[in-house]
């Protein structure tokens, strides 16, 4: 895999050989935290997050989801 790394993988890993060992474990967070932000969930986990929450209550009536798109 060394060489087939792309430009941003080497630029990334050169950022991270400049911290300090003290920081990796807040590095570390970060990356994980930015990685689940950026992914897509998985068809059941979406469906099992959605039914969470019509279970909890937590709808709203379908005619509200078009408000401020511009469909009609």
């Amino acid at each position: 895999m060394a060489a087939s790394r792309t430009k941003y993988e080497k630029v990334l890993i050169g950022e991270v050989k400049d911290l300090p060992e003290e920081y990796f474990p807040n590095l570390l967070q970060i990356v994980r935290l930015f990685k689940e932000s950026v992914t897509l969930k998985t068809a059941k986990e979406s469906f099992k997050h959605g039914w969470r929450e019509a279970k909890e209550g937590k709808t709203r009536p379908v005619a509200e989801l078009w408000e401020g798109v511009g469909a009609e």
